[in-house]
This record gives structure tokens, C-alpha cells and sequence, in this order.
């Protein structure tokens, strides 16, 4: 059904709200409330009998159950790393290479390409594994969270072994106009679409430039910056009820393997299986196995540990939730097929890529759903660039780089969410200071698209 332009109001109350009070669970839940009254009121529904029903269908489908638990048990995962200093361990042995905040910086960028299989792997583990040392080189954690947002999805998307390219290329090769290219295979069509991820590839540029102050300190993450420079804090006053915890620095039996032999444990068994909720519980069960027999800690501390820190990830996962309930609700709301109806009559071969990067971009920015919305969208949107005879190779690059936009810019992203939580910050911390550099990215990505068009 459509709702016309009223469609759009719930999207624009989240944004404003999250502006307004700096809070993104209650921005979500206002944005759900506002679309279910709408339809409840077009359709002469009760509108809690559609908001219940939708919420349960959320809570209880199993991609967000999945999201939830292996999340959740990261933050497990990582407590008990810190509680046998493998986290001081690794930060001691990075410090011995990384004498400057640059450095430290520099170093966490080469790891997130690295550590390319998925983005939430990148961004748990890169987090794990620099945020004692970025602190001791009075980096903002601002900068770091900006850093490993920018080496998540990003990176992901431009190698063809990471989930994000598996998946990317099933929905493409879904599409008729796609196997009609001749390229043999969904893995081989999309290798040759990674030369045209625009954005990817600028988001990735722009990091180390802004490292190296080739690209300036702007709007929040200058202040980050002033902030460092005045007080010594590498996180702001909202931030400090993230980062109760301390751990006592001077700890001689600190050692190295009780970091790398878990993390090794979860990047391995997700090469081999696939599934990142089996790679954490074995990592969880190996930091077991190395820590209760060498008197790390006793089994009942361990038990105790990994449940509070699943505890501790409570508030990013209400906010994970909170985005996942609007994602459907925006769905309801049928918001992708009204964009897109907007935009159809202005559609020509040359501009086609941009505008369809800007239509994924921009309905994953409002819906924080970096794979439903490129999902939705993809048989709309080849079918038609088919039609109009755009080229589907960097149409397909635009739909992707949508998605990554979305990963890595909206403020409730999966993404976003769990790179703020892992780094200790408040979200909308992490928000406002990296979104001045996404919003260059998609800028040069947009030109770059645009001339893509005319030229290819």
C-alpha cells in the first residue's frame, strides 16, 4: 500500500530526535511508535495490536536472535581477557612498535585490512586489541572507533572471501540481468564489480590521510582532539559510565598467549565454519582451557566473568534491537518503494549509478539496514537499470557501496553500534565524530559514480 509522502515522517522524527536529545534507542522507538500509528490509522487498525505483533516477529526471528547472542558474548568473550590481562598483554607488546598516537592509528588501519573475513570480527577484535593502547598514547577513542568503523564493512566488501561478498553476490545473481552477463558464476560476476565500489575504496583512502593530518580535524573529532589536549581524557563525561572497569597496569603476568590463542581460536574456526556464534564459543571455551588450569582464574570467576560481560553489552544490544524493529517498520511502511518511485521518473542511463547509490545510501542511512535494504532494493533497481541500458557491473558496485554507506555512517547500525560499545564510547560520540569523514567519502564516491556513468 501506498501511504505517499507521509511514508517519510518516521524516518525524519528518528533523525531529528537522535539530534535533538543525543539518544538513539529512544529516537528508534518513536520512529517504530510514529509508523505503526500511521498505518494503523490508514489501515483503521489498532495500532498495539501492529506494534506487539511486529516487535515479537523481530525479537524472536532467528537472524536476530543470532545478532544478539553472538554480540552478547563477545562482550563475554573480551571480559575475560581483560580479567587475565591478555588485553594489557597485547597492548604492551603493539606499544613496543607504536611510539605515537599516529602510529597506534596507522597500525589499527593495517589490521582491519587484515582482518577482512567479516566486520564484526574486524571491529570486536581490532578493538580488542588497541583501545589500552591508543589510551596510553592519548588517542580520542573517537579517532579509534572512526578508524575501525572505516576497516569494517569497507574492507569487506572489496575482498571476495568476506560474508559481506558472499552474500552480495547471491542476491545479485538472483536477478536474471545479472546472469545474462556472461561471467560465469555469482563469486566471478561480482569480483568484476570491486574495481567500480567507489565508496569502499574512498572510505578506506580517506582514513590514513586523516591519520597523517593531510585531512583535517572536523566538528566533534576536533573537539575530541581539544579535549585530549586539555584534560587528558580520551573519552567524553557521557562515556565514563562505559569504562567503570580498570585493570592494574603494572601486572607482571601478563601474557601474550592469553590474548592471541582465543582470538587466533575465533578468526580460524570462522575461516573453517563459517558461522561467527560457533568461532566465539570456541574462543570462549580455548580461553577456558588455557586460563582455569594455569590459576588465571578459577572456573567459578571464568562463569561469572562471561556472564557479566554479556551484561555489560545489554545497552548496544537494546540499540541493535531498537534499529532492527524500525528496519521492519520502514517495511511496512513500504519506505524503499516509494524512494524509488520518486526518483524513477529522472532516470537515465549516465546518472543511473549515482542515483542508485544515493537511493541505497540514503534508505539504509534511515532504516540502518545495510543488507535488508540492498536486498530489497536489488530487484527493483537492475531490472531498471537494465532497462535503461545503464552499466550493471557499476550498478551493482552502487548497490553494495549503498550498503556499506549505511554500515558505516548510520547512527544505528549494527556496525556503528558495536564499534561504539567495543571501543567504550557513547554512540552518538562515535556518530558525530566520523560522520563529517563518510559524508567526504560518499561526496568524491558520488562524483566518481556520476562520471563512472558517462564514461563506462
Amino acid at each position: 500500500m501506498n501511504y505517499g509522502i507521509i511514508t517519510l515522517l518516521p524516518a525524519l522524527l528518528v533523525i531529528l530526535v537522535a539530534i535533538k536529545t543525543k539518544r538513539t534507542t529512544e529516537a528508534l522507538l518513536i520512529g517504530c511508535v510514529s509508523s505503526y500509528l500511521i498505518i494503523a490509522i490508514v489501515n483503521k487498525e489498532n495500532p498495539v495490536t501492529l506494534m506487539v505483533n511486529s516487535f515479537f516477529e523481530v525479537i524472536t526471528d532467528y537472524d536476530t536472535v543470532w545478532l544478539i547472542i553472538v554480540c552478547g558474548l563477545f562482550g563475554s568473550l573480551i571480559a575475560v581477557i581483560n580479567a587475565a590481562k591478555g588485553t594489557h598483554a597485547i597492548a604492551t607488546f603493539l606499544g613496543k612498535i607504536c611510539k605515537t598516537g599516529k602510529s597506534t592509528l596507522l597500525t589499527s588501519w593495517i589490521l582491519g585490512i587484515i582482518i577482512f573475513v567479516d566486520d564484526y570480527m574486524n571491529i570486536m577484535t581490532i578493538s580488542a586489541c588497541t583501545k589500552k593502547l591508543s589510551d596510553r598514547r592519548k588517542v580520542p577513542r573517537e579517532a579509534l572507533a572512526y578508524v575501525i568503523d572505516s576497516t569494517g564493512a569497507p574492507i569487506c566488501v572489496l575482498l571476495p572471501f568476506s560474508t559481506w561478498a558472499i552474500f552480495f553476490a547471491g542476491i545479485f545473481y538472483e536477478q536474471k540481468e545479472i546472469v545474462e552477463l556472461g561471467f560465469g558464476s555469482a563469486m566471478s560476476t561480482y569480483i568484476h564489480a570491486i574495481p567500480y565500489m567507489f565508496y569502499a575504496v574512498v572510505a578506506v583512502v580517506v582514513v590514513p590521510l586523516f591519520i597523517l593530518g593531510v585531512i583535517p580535524k572536523l566538528g566533534a573529532m576536533k573537539k575530541a582532539y581539544e579535549r585530549v589536549a586539555l584534560t587528558g581524557k580520551v573519552y567524553s563525561e557521557n562515556s565514563a559510565k562505559l569504562n567503570k572497569q580498570t585493570e592494574d597496569e603494572a601486572d607482571g603476568d601478563a601474557k601474550i598467549i592469553d590474548f592471541l590463542i582465543p582470538i587466533a581460536t575465533m578468526i580460524i574456526i570462522q575461516l573453517v565454519a563459517g558461522d561467527m556464534f560457533v568461532a566465539i564459543i570456541s574462543a570462549i571455551l580455548s580461553a577456558a582451557v588455557i586460563y582455569v588450569p594455569r590459576k588465571k582464574m578459577k572456573t567459578n570467576q571464568f562463569c561469572d566473568l562471561w556472564i557479566q560481560g554479556f551484561a555489560d553489552s545489554v545497552s548496544a544490544l537494546a540499540i541493535i534491537v531498537a534499529a532492527l524493529w524500525m528496519r521492519q517498520a520502514s517495511a511496512d511502511l513500504n519506505l524503499p518503494e516509494y524512494v524509488i518511485g520518486l526518483v524513477e521518473p529522472f532516470v537515465t542511463p549516465n546518472i543511473y549509478p549515482m542515483l542508485a547509490f544515493l537511493i541505497v545510501a540514503g534508505l539504509g542511512f534511515v532504516t540502518g539496514s545495510n543488507w535488508g535494504i540492498p536486498a530489497v532494493c536489488a530487484p527493483i533497481i537492475i531490472p531498471l537499470g537494465a532497462a535503461c541500458g545503464a552499466n550493471l557491473l557499476i550498478v551493482m558496485a552502487a548497490i553494495v557501496c549503498g550498503g556499506t554507506f549505511c554500515s558505516h555512517a548510520c547512527f544505528y547500525s549494527d556496525a556503528t553500534v558495536i564499534t561504539s560499545a567495543s571501543c567504550g564510547i557513547e554512540n552518538m560520540d562515535h556518530v558525530y565524530s566520523q560522520l563529517p569523514y563518510t559524508i567526504i567519502s560518499a561526496v568524491i564516491a558520488s562524483i566518481l559514480f556520476l562520471a563512472s556513468g558517462f564514461l563506462f
